[in-house]
C-alpha cells in the first residue's frame, strides 16, 4: 500500500511538473511552492532530472520536423555553402552560442546561486519579476523571422536563459521575453526558446547520469520514477501544444497576471 501511495504522489508531481515546464511560470519554482504547501518530501536524488528529461523528449517530439530540417540543411551548408541552407546553419550556430552563458554560469556559480537564492519567499519575488517581463511584452508583435536572427540576439537570449538559473525565474519566460523585445515574431521566439532548451536539458542529463546510477533509492522508487516520467512527458507535450496556441493568439497577459497573483500570494502569506 505504501508503494501505491508513493507511486500516486510521484505521478501527480510528474503531471504538475509536466504542465508547468513549458509555460512561462517556472516549473521548479512551483515545485518548491507545492512541496512547501503540502509538506511533500521528494525521496531520491533523480526526480527533477527525470521529469525534466521527460519534458525534453516532449519538446523533441513536437519540434522533430524543425530538428530534421536544421540538421539536414546544417550539414548541407558545410558541404555546398548553399544560400538556401545558410539561414538554418546560422540558426544552429546561434543556438550553440546562446547555450554558452547558462552553461558556464551554471558550472561556475551553481552553489552560490543555490545558497543565496533559496526559500519560498525568493520564489514569490522572482515570480513577480517574471510577471513584469511578460507584462512588458504582452502587446509586442515582432517582425524578425528565423533567417533574420543575429549574433547579438543569440548572446542576449543566452544571458536571459542564464538569469533563469535563479529559482522562480521561468526559463521559457526569460528567453521568450528577451526574444520578443529583440523584435522576433512569436513563432520564432517560441521556436528558438524551446530548441535552446534541448542542449541545456540534454547536457544536464549527461552530467547527471552518474548521480542517477548511484541513487540509493533507485530500486525502491523505480515504479514511482517511471510513473512520474510518463506523466511529465504526456503533460509536457499537451502543455507545450497549448502554449503554442496561446503564443499565436498573443495572450501572454494571462500568464503575467497569474505570476503577479501567485508571486504576491507567496510573498505575503508563505
Amino acid at each position: 500500500m505504501e508503494q501505491f501511495y508513493l507511486t500516486v504522489k510521484y505521478l501527480l508531481l510528474g503531471l504538475f511538473q509536466g504542465f508547468t515546464e513549458p509555460i512561462p511560470i517556472s516549473s521548479s519554482g512551483h515545485l518548491v511552492i507545492a512541496q512547501h504547501l503540502f509538506g511533500i518530501r521528494i525521496e531520491g536524488l533523480s526526480f527533477e532530472l527525470l521529469v525534466n528529461s521527460a519534458s525534453l523528449f516532449a519538446v523533441l517530439l513536437i519540434y522533430r520536423s524543425d530538428l530534421i530540417r536544421l540538421a539536414h540543411n546544417g550539414v548541407s551548408y558545410l558541404h555546398t555553402k548553399s544560400d538556401t541552407a545558410k539561414p538554418d546553419f546560422l540558426f544552429i550556430v546561434y543556438l550553440v552560442i546562446a547555450t554558452i552563458p547558462a552553461g558556464v554560469i551554471g558550472v561556475l556559480f551553481e552553489d552560490q546561486i543555490s545558497t543565496y537564492f533559496k526559500g519560498v519567499k525568493v520564489i514569490g519575488v522572482t515570480l513577480l519579476i517574471t510577471g513584469v517581463g511578460l507584462w512588458i511584452i504582452r502587446n509586442l508583435r515582432g517582425r524578425k523571422n528565423d533567417a533574420e536572427l543575429s549574433l547579438r540576439d543569440a548572446i542576449i537570449i543566452g544571458f536571459a536563459q542564464a538569469v533563469a538559473l535563479i529559482p522562480g525565474i521561468s526559463r521559457s519566460g526569460a528567453t521568450i521575453v528577451a526574444a520578443m523585445m529583440l523584435g522576433m515574431k512569436q513563432e520564432t521566439a517560441l521556436r528558438f526558446s524551446f530548441l535552446l532548451f534541448i542542449p541545456v536539458s540534454f547536457g544536464g542529463l549527461l552530467l547527471s547520469i552518474t548521480d542517477i546510477s548511484k541513487d540509493p533509492n533507485l530500486s525502491e522508487l523505480f515504479i514511482p520514477y517511471v510513473a512520474a516520467f510518463l506523466a511529465s512527458f504526456i503533460m509536457s507535450y499537451f502543455s507545450l501544444k497549448w502554449f503554442m496556441n496561446i503564443m499565436a493568439k498573443g495572450n501572454l497577459i494571462y500568464f503575467a497576471i497569474y505570476c503577479f497573483i501567485a508571486g504576491a500570494t507567496v510573498v505575503i502569506f508563505l
